[in-house]
């Protein structure tokens, strides 16, 4: 019962109209409230990631985002210039379609679609899954954002961004039903740190949060805000002043 009834409540909690933080908040006050097991095991892992200063080299700001060439969800090879061709990025590293608080995530910048298109950028979102799996991610999810697939975490590793969640961690979503070797397509229980980037046409990283606390995201406003100034300066660039 106390399955379902989290499953109700993360499906409420996507919806509801507040920000991306007051969401994931919710979620974790409702695993608290159905004395969920991954409460204990999730803050485990949280405080081993940050000893090891997980993602210190993930790229900075100002820096060039490694290219990338990854299938997305319909199969076609996607790569980093030409995505860039078309405007700036909204790059999002998340664990898979089983995390709740990427589900989250991912619907809210599904709901902020229409805003980041209006200012020409693209949300992407990198996760390990095998195809078949992106498959079962909510259908306006899939529909607005493009999910490529990043098998055996490579372009991930390149970054600096996987963790291993740990023989505890295996275990307890064993028990739950999260296959993650078939998901994955390997055994080697590694996924990536949740992180975004927001990157301008250039390529260069203008916006970024890696975060340690998988319960934690970049915010929708504070994309927004990056996003609204690269495309000024578009603006700008395309419109010099008279005189100038």
């Amino acid at each position: 019962m106390a399955r379902n009834d989290l499953a109700t409540a993360l499906a409420e909690i996507c919806v509801m109209d507040a920000p991306l933080w007051r969401r994931l908040e919710a979620f974790v006050e409702k695993q608290r409230e159905f004395r969920s097991p991954f409460t204990a095991a999730g803050q485990l892992l949280v405080d081993r990631l940050k000893a090891g200063d997980v993602g210190y080299d993930a790229p900075k700001l100002g820096e060039d985002m490694p290219p990338f060439l990854l299938p997305d969800q319909k199969g076609r090879l996607r790569s980093l210039p030409d995505l860039t061709k078309r405007g700036p990025l909204v790059i999002s590293f998340n664990r898979g379609h089983w995390c709740p608080f990427c589900r989250i995530e991912l619907t809210a910048l599904a709901q902020a679609h229409d805003d980041f298109a209006g200012l020409g950028a693209t949300v992407i979102s990198i996760m390990p899954d095998r195809q078949q799996y992106i498959g079962r991610l909510p259908a306006d999810v899939a529909q607005r954002l493009l999910i490529l697939s990043d098998v055996d975490n490579e372009y991930a590793l390149s970054l600096g961004l996987v963790m291993w969640l740990g023989e505890g961690m295996r275990k307890l979503m064993a028990e739950h039903g999260v296959d993650l070797a078939e998901v994955n397509g390997n055994d080697s229980w590694c996924v990536p740190v949740p992180a975004t980037f927001v990157v301008d046409q250039d390529g260069r990283v203008i916006a970024r949060t890696v975060e340690a606390d998988f319960r934690k995201r970049m915010s929708i406003e504070d994309i927004r805000s990056a996003l609204s100034a690269a495309h000024m300066q578009r603006v700008n660039v395309a419109s010099p002043r008279n005189g100038s």
